[in-house]
């Protein structure tokens, strides 16, 4: 504090100290006014509040807390395997700090090095991701990755990956087991053909709905009345519409040796060409090419129950003796069936679709579950590439069944008896049928 106001402050607390060359002697004199030993007072304080304010503070213990971002961690690169060399996949831990309520984590952004030149960004990617595949690669190239956290202008860099140089990997040989099996059933469906082009007589199970479609067709002709099939309500695209047309060949051709009536109506225009094409071959086949006429096949709307509305009043106003439906159907399915069976007529249906079988069972007489739909075109025509290659999937089927049976034999053994042997035979089904790639 400089001497003059020292010599102040003293002047008014009663104190004088006189200042020469460094050296100050005080004397005691008696006590001023209240009211100054009170301003003296506030003096010292602002003083000394001065001078603390012109000390260095220590910054440290004042630092504000640092924005950026924690980087990703744990950046790993991994060639894809069983390609043609050309992706990797780079995978990592996100930053600490990539959660919703920070906000600090913008994205990331993906850096690749081929041959040791320098880093070229891929991709920029969103908050969360830990994964990118790399498609832009080739064999014969060494590559390194790193990844940056993006937060504003500012990125934060991960440690660089490992090189890794992409490998040409075409064939799975884990999955060896599954490609003998594969070629087990290839060569029984080849086989069977080949047997059935021969001569031979390959069996196959009865079917009751196809057994009872010449006693249907037959009733019909008894009572003078016409034949009635529907063949679903989907197009030419769909695997149930082509077995519907392919049991209408041999229906058609029965129809036409008994001089029957038979109705068709569609909801799809290419059903109904081809369905006009079958009819007729079949009456050619018969030997009436004369009595076809595309009258037979008629096409009625697209829409789903707008179609259903005409059919049940086909249904009602001709009164069929026989209906055929064989196809794909959906929430139709019991509208027609309960139709036909409050008229009294015959009905074998047939789908592959699970929902709609049990409508067909219980409102008709004979019903194709499942399977047995594209098997019937097999079982009626008995051409031999359909024939060889139902009798081929059996195989495949017992193969199957074979495994199934087995392996719960096999695991049931192992878990209650720890028996050895049957956990060996567990492990080696799950090896064989196992797709998972090592």
């Amino acid at each position: 504090m400089p001497p003059a106001i020292v010599n102040f402050i003293a002047g008014q607390v009663g104190v004088q100290q006189l200042v020469v060359s460094g050296t100050s002697t005080t004397a005691q004199t008696p006590p001023s006014h209240p009211r100054a030993a009170f301003l003296v007072l506030l003096i010292i304080i602002s003083f000394t509040i001065s001078a603390i304010a012109q000390e260095p503070a220590d910054t440290a213990a004042f630092d504000l807390p640092d924005e950026r971002p924690a980087p990703p961690t744990s950046v790993v690169v991994t060639d894809f395997k069983y390609d043609a060399g050309n992706r990797v996949d780079i995978t990592w831990v996100p930053s600490i700090d990539d959660q919703p309520e920070l906000t600090l984590v913008d994205g990331y952004t993906v850096y690749r090095s081929a041959n040791g030149g320098d880093y070229k960004l891929l991709d920029s990617l969103l908050p969360g991701i830990s994964m990118y595949e790399d498609e832009e690669v080739t064999p014969d190239s060494v590559y390194t990755y790193y990844v940056a956290t993006m937060s504003g202008k500012d990125t934060v860099q991960s440690v660089v990956t490992q090189e890794i140089r992409p490998e040409w990997e075409l064939v799975n040989f884990d999955l060896a087991w599954l490609f003998v099996i594969a070629v087990i059933i290839s060569g029984s469906i080849v086989w069977f053909i080949w047997r059935a082009r021969a001569g031979a007589d390959l069996f196959v199970r009865k079917i009751a709905g196809l057994d009872a479609v010449d006693e249907a067709i037959g009733r019909a002709t008894e009572m003078g009345r016409p034949i009635l099939f529907i063949p679903g309500i989907l197009d030419m695209d769909d695997v149930q519409t082509i077995a519907g047309l392919t049991i209408l060949g041999r229906v058609a051709k029965q129809i036409a040796d008994y001089d029957t009536r038979i109705r068709m109506p569609v909801s799809r225009s290419l059903v109904m060409t081809a369905a006009r094409e079958t009819i007729k071959a079949s009456y050619q086949v018969a030997g009436r090419p004369d009595a076809y006429s595309d009258d037979m096949v008629s096409y009625v709307t697209d829409e789903q129950f707008g179609y259903v509305a005409a059919v049940d009043g086909i249904m009602v106003r001709e009164k069929p003796a026989t209906i055929f439906l064989l196809g794909a159907f959906f929430a139709e399915s019991l509208i027609l069936a309960e139709t036909g069976n409050s008229i009294g007529a015959i009905q074998i249906a047939g789908t592959a679709r699970p929902a709609q079988l049990p409508f067909f069972i219980a409102a008709c007489d004979f019903t194709l579950i499942g399977e047995e739909l594209f098997a019937a075109s097999a079982y009626l025509s008995g051409e031999p590439k359909q024939l060889g290659s139902l009798k081929g999937q059996d195989v495949g089927k017992g193969i199957a069944m074979l495994a199934i049976i087995l392996g719960m034999v096999a695991v049931t053994m192992a878990t209650a008896f720890e028996i050895d042997f049957f956990q060996m035979i567990a492990d080696g089904l799950n090896q064989v049928f196992s797709t998972k790639a090592e």
